[in-house]
């Protein structure tokens, strides 16, 4: 005999097959439909496939990573309502806040602007983490990190398409000439650095402030503090030196504290000292 939560859960599951598309799929479909419109805007020279191009490229691996997560088992506390929200926006409201904050405080390039730009990023993603976990009764760590990479990834995707708009235009001398392949090696080049630069620095400010959490609340601890900062550095230091030898460095060194909290889960992290049970008659 089959038990009524039994039911919900088979039925949720169908559910959940129904709507979701397999994430292997998306991802070879979507670079075939990307490679197709840049050739044919290449043969035809059709300005008006551009937005395609850089929508395809900027969203392709984004998307692939949220669907990758809704085609596997989801925590029953982070819906596909609440991750295709905090996906979509979590882009518009992030690309705005760091608009206006960048505009009011970040003056000229360098060392100390580019800093000024990490820190400012990192705390917009980690104010939508907290703002799109609101309503959440129970907080794991694993649920944050994946609920920071959602804010962290959609933000990505509009961040790469306004660099890939930017990059068409290239000054030669005193003319202005449109360059397709620029635009196309932006893509390429954020599109392979998507899982490591803003995915990969919220979801892991995402599992502490998570992880901070006590009695179904959020709370600031010293560990998210120590946290933000970390992933406001490695952002600066990513979008400071460059080159395919400083973002592979930068990469491995994010991706460690990613895979140790993952690992870690809930048990007690270096910021704190884990709590003994006692065991009682």
């Amino acid at each position: 005999m089959i038990t009524r939560p039994d039911v919900e859960k088979s039925t949720t599951a169908a559910t959940r097959h129904v709507w979701a598309p397999r994430w292997w799929l998306v991802f070879p479909i979507g670079l075939v439909l990307w490679v197709a419109t840049v050739a044919d805007t290449f043969y035809t020279n059709n300005l008006i496939l551009l937005p395609t191009v850089v929508l395809l490229g900027s969203f392709l691996v984004p998307v692939t990573a949220v669907v990758w997560y809704l085609d596997h088992d989801p925590s029953p506390e982070l819906s596909p309502r609440r991750i295709v929200s905090a996906f979509i926006f979590s882009g518009v409201l992030g690309a705005l806040a760091a608009s206006v904050l960048e505009f009011w405080l970040v003056f000229g390039p360098g060392l100390f602007g580019t800093l000024k730009v990490g820190f400012i990023e990192e705390l917009v993603k980690g104010v939508l983490v907290v703002l799109f976990a609101l309503g959440i009764r129970s907080y794991t760590t694993r649920d944050g990190m994946v609920l920071g990479a959602t804010v962290g990834f959609g933000f990505a995707a509009l961040e790469s398409s306004g660099y890939a708009l930017a990059s068409l235009f290239v000054v030669q001398g005193n003319q202005l000439f449109l360059s397709l392949p620029s635009v196309v090696l932006n893509e390429l080049v954020r599109g392979l650095l998507a899982p490591f630069g803003h995915g990969l620095w919220t979801a892991i400010l995402g599992g502490v402030i998570f992880h901070a959490a006590r009695n179904g609340r959020l709370r600031p601890t010293l560990a998210i503090l120590i946290t933000y900062v970390g992933v406001s550095l490695l952002h600066a230091a990513f979008d400071f030196f460059g080159g395919i030898v400083g973002y592979i460095v930068i990469s491995v060194i994010g991706i460690a504290p990613l895979v140790y909290i993952w690992l870690r889960e809930d048990r007690g992290l270096p910021f704190r000292r884990a709590a003994h049970r006692i065991q009682g008659a």
